[in-house]
């Protein structure tokens, strides 16, 4: 059953479950109104008539008056009338019934006779149709000599209920029918935008990314179609780094295949007459091999961070030692370049516990990208402090700089901010999640033009 459906069954059920209450008790409400005002209508008119009496015909003989007591008592009432005397035998009946019949197998005026005022509510016994009956005593010196009682046909006010019944019963269905119409109007709004997030993620099932999500309104599942257009947009955006990395990969490898494979065939067509070309050859294979297995090394390395299987193996390390011990390795290679590269590690930093090997992979990265993007005669310039439960490390340098466009994504993986840039695109991203295995933070500040400084915290 789908959701609309389900939707508007609920609707219609409490609303039905709720009309229905409300009808029952408007019914049984319109009921009790008319049939106690016209009772308590005829219990006044049976009071005065018993008040009228005792007050002007007490010492009057019953039977007597009784013909001039049913004038008086009609006069005013447009109800049957009926005078008994203490036995019950009817004395005088406004509509002409045979006088002397008894009248107490009626429990009203059982009751007026017993001296106490009662209802009756049934079928005439002639007409059969519905009554309501009053019969109120009628007392002389506190003693019952008679009763009076007051008839009602309840024909027309059942009716006029049933009337009201009808109406009522029409709007409550009317109500339904609205509500019914609501239900479908509003459930609609609801699985509209739901049909299109379903036919977004099936289009994204069949690799369909570029989808965008229509929002209808501004409500969860607007935020939810926000979300989707931004996660398709994202994958979007991981496809194509992904293919530009595969793209540039590929061309990485060739480079230095293509080198090495011309230096072999140069190197076996001069043979070994030429020493000074056979040992250049040699520089080079050596240098592009070295190139070859550091990007395998960044490819093995990302795809053991992806999958969570990378490990540290912590240790007790002397930051200032590793620093200088860099610094010996990469400044050849500044050198000439024509950059400055200074060290700047206080002797007195802090043991930590971290991963050496990892630690070193991660300066050198950093290093090693600035060196690619300084010029001569630039400096880079890598400092270690303290600073309250952690030891930072920077490196800053003077070379292009990072535009904006371009710093928030450098921490992506497979993201090249150069197209044209040699390396994999890897590095940061595996030294950001090295940096966060060390349960550190790497953070990068750059000004397109002035220089890059990249910070790393780590924890003592």
């Amino acid at each position: 059953m789908s959701i609309q459906k389900r939707l508007v069954g609920s609707y219609l059920v409490v609303i039905s479950i709720t009309v229905l209450i409300l009808e029952i008790f408007l019914i049984v409400s319109v009921r009790y109104y008319y049939f106690h005002n016209i009772e308590r209508v005829l219990m006044n008119q049976a009071e005065l008539s018993a008040s009228f009496f005792q007050q002007y015909f007490a010492e009057e003989d019953l039977e007597k008056q009784s013909e001039r007591l049913l004038q008086g008592f009609t006069t005013h009432s447009d109800a049957q009338v009926q005078i008994m005397d203490s036995s019950g035998r009817l004395l005088q009946d406004s509509t002409g019934l045979d006088f002397g019949s008894l009248m107490t197998p009626y429990p009203d005026v059982q009751a007026a006779i017993a001296g106490q005022p009662e209802t009756w509510k049934g079928k005439d016994s002639g007409t059969r149709e519905p009554v309501l009956a009053v019969s109120y005593p009628l007392k002389a010196h506190n003693i019952t000599v008679g009763a009076v009682r007051f008839v009602s046909s309840l024909t027309g006010t059942i009716s006029t209920i049933n009337h009201i019944a009808c109406l009522l019963l029409g709007v409550g269905l009317l109500v339904v029918a609205i509500v019914t119409i609501l239900g479908l109007f509003l459930s609609g709004t609801i699985t509209r935008s739901i049909q299109d997030l379903k036919q977004a993620a099936d289009r994204m099932t069949e690799g369909d990314f570029r989808i965008n999500v229509h929002k209808r309104y501004r409500d969860e599942l607007g935020s939810l179609a926000d979300t989707l257009n931004k996660m398709a947009s994202r994958i979007v955006q991981s496809e194509q780094l992904k293919n530009d990395f595969i793209s540039s990969v590929s061309h990485e490898l060739r480079t230095p295949l293509t080198s090495i494979k011309g230096w072999v065939i140069t190197l076996k067509a001069s043979g070994d007459g030429n020493q000074d070309l056979l040992h250049e050859g040699l520089d080079i294979i050596e240098s592009e091999s070295d190139r070859l297995g550091r990007m395998v090394d960044e490819l093995l390395d990302f795809s053991k961070l992806d999958s969570g299987r990378i490990t540290l193996d912590l240790k007790p390390v002397q930051l200032a030692d590793l620093l200088h011990h860099i610094g010996r390795q990469l400044g050849p290679r500044a050198a000439r370049q024509g950059v400055s590269l200074h060290i700047q590690a206080d002797e007195m930093l802090p043991i930590i516990q971290a991963d050496e090997n990892r630690l070193k992979q991660v300066l050198i990265n950093l290093i090693d990208n600035s060196l690619k993007f300084t010029d001569a005669p630039g400096s880079i310039t890598v400092e270690a402090c303290t600073a309250p439960g952690h030891v930072i490390v920077s490196v800053a340098d003077t070379g292009t700089g990072i535009s904006e466009g371009n710093l928030a994504n450098v921490l992506q993986k497979f993201y090249k901010g150069d197209p044209h840039a040699t390396g994999s695109g890897l590095g940061l991203a595996i030294s950001d999640q090295i940096v966060k295995l060390h349960k550190g933070e790497l953070q990068i500040a750059s000004t397109e033009g002035q220089g890059t400084k990249v910070q790393i915290r780590l924890p003592i």
